[in-house]
């Protein structure tokens, strides 16, 4: 049997066998016999080329195998009853991705104006800190990226720019300033994120650019600035979603924007793409 073909009703057996602890109660719980039970899981199996359950004379339990299958099963399982809830609603799903910050002081508007203007479409923000914001991991149809992405798998569109500000411990004596210039940053040690953020080094001349520290999250970003040991460049929508006791931000004047895009799969765009560019173009072009 190929692997290609798997059907759902193989995965919705072995998923009550293992909520149901056994083979007579998933299939009481699936309205069959416990011969069709066996043999749908002697068929997911050989399709597999793996053993999914250890069987006992006391209990059925997962491989360890079968445990990945299992959460990956659920996954699947969970997808479909979506769709089939979004067909029989007449209603369709929106998931827009986002690493760090999402639109900054354009997200509520944003979310208004869409839930106004396409009621049909049931709009979600999903954080995801990858690099392509959950693209590539299937959480989300659309991504707001604020580094370059793939061309070859991922169309993009830029709907805007924002300003780069610092992230200051407030005792600092750059917080006492209305802004700052990037060579006032050069003698610090700088916390970036190289997979999601959009701040690198390489923003500073070859000769003055800070020390860095690593970090992976907005939180313990924030956290670690307020303590003074570093400080931090980001885009001006963090400043709006994550306003931290202890942090102050301020505009980083001689810092090129940061370039704001919507990313989608290529060969899968969603069908409101083009109408979430357009209102997100122009939340950032009236701002």
């Amino acid at each position: 049997m190929d692997h290609r073909d798997l059907e759902l009703r193989q995965l919705r057996c072995l998923v009550a066998i293992v909520d149901e602890g056994g083979f007579t109660d998933a299939a009481h719980t699936l309205g069959v016999s416990q011969a069709a039970v066996s043999r749908t899981l002697a068929g997911l199996e050989r399709s597999l080329g793996v053993r999914l359950l250890r069987r006992t004379s006391r209990e059925v339990a997962p491989t360890p195998t079968g445990l990945r299958v299992v959460a990956h099963a659920r996954r699947v399982l969970a997808e479909v009853d979506d769709l089939v809830g979004e067909a029989a609603s007449g209603r369709v799903r929106l998931r827009i991705g986002y690493a760090w910050a999402a639109l900054g002081r354009h997200t509520v508007p944003f979310q208004r104006r869409w839930s106004a203007a396409h009621p049909e479409t049931e709009l979600h923000l999903v954080r995801a800190n990858s690099p392509t914001a959950g693209l590539l991991e299937g959480t989300c149809e659309v991504a707001v990226v604020r580094r370059p992405v793939d061309e070859r798998r991922f169309g993009s569109a830029l709907v805007g720019l924002e300003r780069r500000l610092c992230a200051l411990p407030a005792g600092d004596p750059l917080a006492r300033r209305r802004s700052v210039r990037l060579a006032d940053l050069s003698g610090r040690r700088l916390l970036v994120d190289r997979r999601t953020g959009t701040t690198t080094p390489e923003l500073w001349p070859p000769d003055a650019r800070p020390q860095t520290e690593e970090v992976h999250d907005v939180d313990d970003w924030l956290t670690v600035i307020a303590t003074g040991r570093c400080v931090g460049v980001t885009a001006e929508s963090t400043a709006h979603q994550y306003r931290r006791p202890g942090v102050v931000y301020r505009p980083v004047r001689d810092a090129e924007p940061v370039a704001v895009r919507l990313a989608w799969w290529r060969d899968d765009p969603h069908p409101a793409t083009p109408a979430v560019i357009e209102l997100l173009s122009t939340l950032y072009r009236t701002a």
